[in-house]
């Protein structure tokens, strides 16, 4: 069965649905961090160090999201943004507490932890790695100079998954001048620069077909498609695309 994802700005960037193929078979999925920090926190630098680590691991898919709510402290995050801090909040939402604060670290779309806190961190990814994936799909994403095509084959029913694009840039030096953090110069790595909610899913077999020029802006050398359950959620399947995350 072919399947249109439907969701108003994938319409607008031009999603089409093609031809279904037969499931593959399942392989073990990477481990997917998330980091929420900000260039205004002073207890985000140690975990700002320690993400650089993590991205490094092979079996490790790792994006960090700079939040714009400490902004007022001083200084403006350079790379944050209301979208980044959006996501955080509906996460919490998602789980059912109200637990958003800087650095977090979120681990598969699920638990949270302190993101400067590296043994329990490291303990979350462990544990992530032993987990069996029921719902796993071998998801595939190729692309062009002019578009990124995603295939999800059929797999188990749901009641609603999303499809994420997002866009990083590798690599991020700022000199932060005001704020808690003034005077230090930090890097920041797989900065998400863009997220685009790309479709929903419920089992079936489908391709998305997306315009580079519109998902991926030009700071950024590459890319990652999340399936999460509901709007943000577990994370079902990651592929990525364009620069290695590991890079």
């Amino acid at each position: 069965m072919t399947c249109l994802l439907t969701r108003r700005n994938a319409l607008a960037l031009g999603a089409a649905a093609v031809l279904a193929r037969p499931a593959l078979a399942a392989v073990k999925r990477p481990v997917i961090v998330e980091l929420f920090t900000s260039q205004g926190c002073s207890s985000c630098p140690p975990a700002d160090a320690y993400f650089k680590a993590l991205k490094d691991q092979p079996d490790v898919v790792a994006l960090s999201y700079h939040v714009d709510y400490w902004d007022y402290l001083g200084w403006r995050d350079t790379l944050g943004s209301p979208e980044c801090s959006q996501r955080q909040y509906d996460y919490a939402k998602s789980r059912g507490d109200k637990n958003v604060y800087t650095p977090q670290t979120i681990i598969n779309g699920g638990g949270h932890f302190v993101g400067s806190q590296r043994a329990r961190v490291s303990s979350g990814i462990d544990v992530a790695r032993s987990e069996t994936e029921t719902n796993w799909v071998d998801m595939e994403m190729t692309h062009n100079n002019t578009d990124i095509s995603i295939s999800i084959p059929a797999g188990k029913p749901i009641s609603e998954a999303t499809l994420w694009l997002m866009a990083f840039t590798p690599h991020v030096s700022t000199e932060i001048k005001k704020g808690e953090n003034a005077g230090h110069t930090v890097d920041y790595f797989n900065v998400v620069r863009k997220m685009v909610p790309a479709g929903m899913w419920h089992g079936e077999a489908a391709k998305i077909v997306l315009p580079k020029g519109s998902v991926v802006p030009e700071s950024c050398k590459g890319w990652v498609a999340l399936l999460q359950e509901g709007t943000v959620g577990r994370v079902i399947v990651a592929v990525t695309g364009g620069a290695s995350p590991n890079a």
